[in-house]
């Protein structure tokens, strides 16, 4: 099971990816959202922005995010880690659910462009 350090790690990994992207993905990064990843079996939350195609964490909260942030993010932080170390595919555990992501249909639409 991944630990706190190592999701923490894979979240900062993930936006300096972001950031470093060209074209497209970099336009879907653009986004100015209040952001949350859940990591479901270490039960703690991850809050803060989406903002200039970077995530800012702000806090690490215990359990559930406590406040519906515009992204939203849930997923087991071994599955966290594998995702940005490139082991999985977000489309495909997106799709089995082993990944959630909910936001308005707007921002889900541009979001896409990372996939």
């Amino acid at each position: 099971m991944a630990t706190i350090e190592e999701c923490r790690s894979a979240l900062d990994k993930l936006s300096d990816n972001m950031a470093g992207a060209d074209g497209k993905v970099r336009e879907a990064a653009a986004l100015d959202r209040s952001l949350s990843c859940h990591i479901t079996d270490l039960d703690i939350t991850f809050v803060g922005r989406l903002k200039d195609g970077r995530i800012e964490v702000l806090d690490t909260l215990q359990g559930p995010p406590r406040e519906k942030a515009q992204i939203r993010l849930a997923m087991a932080g071994d599955d966290l880690v594998a995702m940005v170390g490139g082991e999985l595919n977000f489309a495909k555990a997106w799709g089995s659910g082993r990944v959630r992501l909910e936001a308005a249909l707007l921002d889900l639409f541009r979001l896409r462009k990372l996939l």
